[in-house]
């Protein structure tokens, strides 16, 4: 299911290095969402929030850094990972690159290999289970590589939809997650499902993490969802 894979937008408006770019990391198993421009990206962005932008410096009319600027001014986007893409290897523009608030500097001509890895480490970051991380949380371990899941060091049974609900939890512990964020981030945006599956998942995953004892770890939020902890 696409909700699994980490959404990257690329912004670049060179229309082969772009190609390249999505080639690489579609087949890194990111989906993959392109900009020729700054004014598209910052329409993309405002529709379907990407998990990390890979951001050219040099683009026509709104520049990465004005694109950068803004996002990282937005309390929606703040938290997204920038990786800014320059031709400029000066040390002034670098560090005017991070200081707009982009997370990474990549010079061109760069290599894709390390482009692949800095994407993951900002990641790794940000949505640790969708790059294979082991999670923890009180005595719950996630183990996003094996598929499985343990409490008291024994293992639960989980259906799938339930792992990756509890996945995003474990991402950010203490978190509310709205019923509406939870649907996309687990069903993904373009597939219609009620409100209410939400709930009924919530409460198989309660019952699944609960199977050997030990309290509920989720927690209704009146009002406004879910969270762990």
């Amino acid at each position: 299911m696409a909700a699994e894979q980490p959404s990257v937008l690329v912004v670049e408006d060179e229309p082969a290095q772009r190609e390249v770019l999505a080639y690489n990391l579609e087949a890194e198993g990111f989906r993959v969402t392109m900009a020729g421009n700054g004014e598209e990206a910052l329409l993309l962005v405002s529709e379907d929030r990407p998990d990390i932008i890979v951001l050219d410096w040099m683009l026509p009319n709104v520049s990465g850094i004005e694109v950068c600027r803004q996002l990282k001014t937005r309390t929606e986007t703040r938290s997204v990972p920038i990786i800014m893409l320059s031709a400029r290897s000066e040390e002034v523009d670098r560090v005017r690159g991070l200081e707009t608030g982009a997370d990474d500097y990549v010079v061109k001509p760069y290599s894709i290999v390390e482009l692949m890895a800095r994407v993951r480490t900002q990641l790794r970051r940000t949505r640790p289970a969708s790059v294979g991380e082991r999670l923890e949380f009180e005595d719950i371990v996630l183990d996003a590589e094996s598929h499985k899941v343990f409490r008291s060091g024994q293992i639960l049974k989980l259906g799938p939809t339930e792992f990756r609900l509890l996945s995003t939890f474990m991402e950010k512990p203490g978190r509310v997650w709205s019923r509406e964020q939870l649907l996309d981030r687990v069903w993904g945006r373009d597939i219609y499902v009620d409100t209410r599956t939400v709930d009924v998942h919530i409460g198989r995953l309660r019952k699944a993490l609960c199977q050997h004892g030990g309290p509920d770890p989720v927690r209704t939020v009146r009002g406004a969802g879910y969270a762990l902890g």
